[in-house]
């Protein structure tokens, strides 16, 4: 679900957060009724409203400061999602290098820390003269603004030291993976080593989780085992898929392409498209280029032809039929990795991709099928 769009990035949450926002509300409720004795019911509650918004407006920033940096790095941004455990950027590719990886996952902790400052400045200004009374102590002088604050900082410094522990896939996992990935200049060997660093985190958690069960803090521990879950789930599957990618490392869209393409000469009228090539091949689209240079000028889609025969428009020619600046989003360079192309939304949408060589020209044509051929190959020969 949709809460908002900043930057023009979408901001959506989970069910699931849904339900735990309501639980942190009454969690903050009881919390801010012992830091503020004298207020009312309705202003605890409101002031509990508040303090749960706060925080995930805190994560959403956070996350926002991965997608604005991810974003001037040329990596597109699909959208941020909030869930029971925080909060999550999702990109359309992964970091190309070690600089790139270490700017985007310092840039969360950035904001966090800038929140954390801010929020105990507020505190100081706003506070008993000895500002660490109200920052880490109920006090009888304290107000609603003051309590928020306070909440704000200190939830803000807890999630700042647990993102920065160095497992992946929490940010100091990410920046670790950076370090490593410089030192070796293997980026499957850093993914791995900040991996297993993760893991071994999560079993702490896991475990700790487990002793404070035993002990009779049930929702404590079940909460630890859980996130110390989730933590190793993630972990493993980096690890995972570091060693799926330097399978299938060095293997391109040149080698999986069909080098003797169908294409439509540009100056092929809408019904000489229609039989020769639609009706012939049946496919939904062919690349278009220019006879004399073979460089691609765009796509030719089926419904477009058809429209224009019926329409009494058979002397159109393939390039009035083109539509915008499709080419060029439908179109891989040769030597783009298969890893990329996996994650390809074109290659999903069209169902192929043109693939063109440094001057622009077609060369091959790359079916969705072919890339799921050489990954079942890969995974086969594991």
């Amino acid at each position: 679900m949709q809460l908002a769009r900043v930057f023009g990035i979408r901001i959506g949450a989970s069910p699931g957060w849904f339900v735990f926002l309501f639980l942190m509300i009454w969690w903050l409720s009881d919390q801010f009724a012992t830091t503020l004795p004298d207020a009312s019911n309705t202003t605890t509650y409101v002031t509990a409203v508040a303090g749960a918004l706060l925080f995930f407006l805190s994560i959403a920033l956070h996350e926002l400061g991965h997608a604005v940096v991810a974003r001037r790095n040329g990596i597109e941004v699909l959208g941020i999602d909030l869930w029971v455990f925080g909060g999550l950027a999702k990109l359309s590719r992964d970091s190309q290098s070690p600089g790139e990886e270490f700017r985007i996952a310092a840039a969360g902790p950035a904001v966090t820390l800038l929140i954390t400052v801010l929020s105990a400045v507020g505190v100081a200004l706003l506070s008993h003269p000895d500002w660490s009374v109200s920052l880490f102590a109920d006090s009888e002088d304290s107000t609603p603004v003051l309590a928020l604050l306070s909440w704000l900082a200190l939830v803000n410094a807890g999630l700042l030291v647990f993102n920065l522990v160095p497992g992946f896939p929490l940010d100091g996992g990410r920046i670790a993976r950076a370090i490593a990935w410089r030192a070796t200049g293997d980026r499957h060997r850093a993914t791995r080593f900040a991996g297993r660093l993760g893991q071994a985190f999560a079993y702490i958690l896991i475990g700790l989780g487990l002793f404070l069960l035993a002990s009779g803090d049930a929702a404590d521990g079940i909460w630890l085992a859980i996130l110390g879950w989730f933590l190793s789930q993630g972990a493993r599957g980096a690890v995972v898929s570091s060693q799926f990618a330097e399978r299938i490392e060095g293997v391109t869209a040149a080698d999986l392409m069909d080098d003797e393409p169908v294409a439509v000469p540009r100056d092929t009228t809408a019904l000489a498209a229609q039989d020769e090539f639609f009706l012939r091949y049946q496919l939904p689209w062919f690349p278009v280029i220019d006879t004399t240079s073979g460089r691609l000028v765009g796509l030719l889609r089926q419904e477009r032809v058809d429209v224009a025969v019926a329409g009494g428009q058979p002397t159109l020619t393939a390039d009035d039929l083109l539509e915008g600046d499709e080419s060029d989003e439908a179109s891989v360079a040769r030597d783009t990795p298969l890893e990329t192309l996996l994650g390809s939304e074109p290659l999903r949408r069209f169902g192929a991709l043109a693939v063109v060589d440094g001057d622009g020209r077609l060369c091959g044509v790359l079916t969705l099928d072919r890339v799921r051929r050489a990954l079942a190959a890969s995974v086969g020969s594991t």
